[in-house]
């Protein structure tokens, strides 16, 4: 028999506060013979979320979890016990993930080709909560080197996603003062329309391909320009660049506290160092290690100190009364910060997901413009699609704080930006039973917090480690270092040199060579509008270790 012991996991982050519960296994097949490749067993759970819709009609989106699973070896069975976590591998396809009771809202299931994980979602238009029990994911367990009679215990984890479908859309806002914005080469006001996964031409000048704002990016310029006589040569966005014509899915909040937490509980004592300074006994995430009171909203805390190999134990503890994880005052669902890229990449890694690109950004909070899709680019416009009713959330507006339903009695307030606070609010944290797109900060398709909170890190095309991305997703785990070890994932397998850095980087993504910032931070009071570009030139490759107050980021996934 499969023996399994169970770990009930919940994920309450944001406004439509996932939760997953009862997670057991059964129904275990082993009739193709003992060990055989064909054995599984079901991994079974509940799960509930609010506010999920489906439109047919203009965005043409719906919101979506992904659903993946871990496991950990116990002593009893035929395996060896071991201490650290591993990533499920699910049958691929998609009929053998079911929903037995839909509670009146009926689901699909769409497993990913690599088995990492499933997509699930309502099957019809409509708008509302969902309930769904006794959801189960069939493992192929033999896959992941297990025996019929290991003994496991498994946790099941959910992120809740934006889909953003298949079509044509804008870069640049057609603005004359936005730094870097995307545009037709050497035409002010103009903007460029993406019709296709092709390969794009960049700088140089030259009909068709794609161009940038004069106005200088002072945080490390593009290695190229649009300029009719070209400071370098033109080059080339690959067509295996993600430009994002195609259909993905985006996380639709900044990742949490809890979850990054959630993350860190799952890795041995020596990733967990690269992961987070916080590495004795109540010390807190930050940039300083053995800080003992939270820093800019982040509450993230060492509860027990990881020791060599040996891990540590991360709780949430914002209110730091050592009384962990309270969902009233501990910061659970806040955006996390104080993130380097590293640390973003290797979230994504083990999460099987991969970073956005710049252009993805753009596609994601503007819209797309092919068939039954809207939006032109509106000059200087923000996430929320207007270049004006912005609105800052102030700290003291903060009602409820560090709850799981924190928000802001700023009234209409839409972003957290300018210094108005003194760190990230909530997930989610401007959107309501009554809220309009405006009012609640959403891009076009529904995703939250795009500008301001935390910086969103994108890989860029403004150099040709950004360029050399190939969209691959994370394969469910980090190396021994905890670091991302995807293929040519920014700043890593040779695709960072730079006329400014050379470092070659050959224990997994450990440097910024190839990502820039998007969408500012609640410190910022510029880069907020969509088409900015300043932070996303070859230059801020240089910063390859900081860890910001200001930094932390989602993830995307093309299927």
């Amino acid at each position: 028999m499969f023996f399994t012991c169970i770990a009930a996991f919940s994920i309450q982050a944001g406004a439509n506060n996932v939760v997953i519960t009862s997670v057991s296994t059964s129904g275990q097949d082993i009739t193709a013979g003992a060990n055989n490749a064909a054995n599984f067993t079901n991994i079974e759970f509940d799960v509930n979320w609010d506010n999920s819709w489906r439109i047919s009609g203009g965005a043409n989106n719906w919101d979506a979890i992904w659903v993946f699973a871990k496991y950990k070896i116990e002593t009893g069975g035929a395996c060896t016990a071991g201490s650290t976590w591993s990533h499920c591998t699910l049958s691929t396809t998609d009929a053998h993930h079911t929903v037995t009771t839909a509670n009146g809202v009926a689901a699909t299931a769409d497993v990913s080709s690599d088995g990492k994980g499933v997509f699930l979602y309502r099957t019809s238009a409509g708008n509302g909560s969902i309930n769904w029990d006794d959801v189960k994911l069939r493992w192929r367990y033999r896959t992941d080197g297990l025996f019929d009679d290991c003994k496991v215990t498994v946790q099941v984890f959910a992120i809740e996603m934006v889909y953003v479908p298949a079509g044509d859309f804008i870069l640049g806002d057609g603005s004359t003062t936005t730094i870097g914005t995307f545009r037709t080469p050497n035409v002010a006001s103009s903007t460029f329309t993406v019709t296709s996964d092709n390969a794009i031409t960049v700088g140089g000048g030259g009909a068709g391909s794609l161009g940038k704002s004069a106005v200088a990016q002072t945080g490390g310029s593009d290695d190229w320009t649009d300029a009719a006589v070209p400071v370098s040569a033109p080059t080339t966005v690959p067509a295996a660049f993600p430009v994002g014509y195609s259909a993905f899915y985006c996380m639709k909040y900044e990742i949490s506290q809890q979850q990054y937490v959630e993350f860190l509980n799952t890795l041995d004592g020596t990733q967990q160092a690269n992961r987070i300074v916080a590495v004795t006994a109540g010390s807190y995430m930050c940039n300083t290690a053995a800080t003992g009171t939270p820093q800019n909203r982040n509450g993230v805390k060492c509860k027990n100190a990881p020791s060599g190999a040996t891990a540590g134990e991360y709780a949430c503890d914002l209110d730091d009364d050592d009384s962990y994880n309270e969902t009233a005052s501990d910061g659970l669902a806040l955006a996390c910060n104080w993130m380097t890229v590293a640390d973003l990449a290797a979230y994504l890694d083990w999460a099987a997901l991969r970073p956005m690109t710049e252009t993805e950004y753009e596609k994601a909070c503007r819209g797309g413009q092919g068939a039954g899709l809207p939006n032109p680019a509106v000059a200087g416009e923000y996430p929320w699609g207007t270049a004006a009713n912005i609105t800052a959330a102030t700290t003291a507006g903060i009602t409820n704080g560090g709850n799981v339903t924190e928000t802001n009695s700023v009234a209409n307030a839409n972003i957290c930006y300018a210094g108005s606070t003194t760190g990230p609010v909530r997930c989610g944290a401007f959107a309501g039973a009554a809220t309009t797109r405006i009012t609640s900060g959403a891009t076009y398709y529904g995703i939250m917090e795009m500008s301001g909170n935390v910086w969103e890190c994108c890989v860029i095309i403004g150099c040709a480690a950004g360029r050399s991305f190939q969209g691959d997703h994370g394969n469910g785990a980090v190396n021994s270092l905890g670091h991302a070890d995807v293929n040519y994932w920014p700043g890593l397998n040779g695709n960072n040199t730079l006329t400014t850095q050379n470092t070659t980087y050959t224990t997994g993504v450990t440097g910024r060579a190839g990502w820039g910032w998007r969408g500012a931070a609640y410190l910022n009071a510029n880069w907020v509008r969509i088409g900015d570009r300043d932070y996303c030139g070859q230059g801020w490759a240089n910063q390859a270790t900081t860890r910001d107050n200001r930094q932390g980021g989602r993830g995307v996934r093309t299927e």
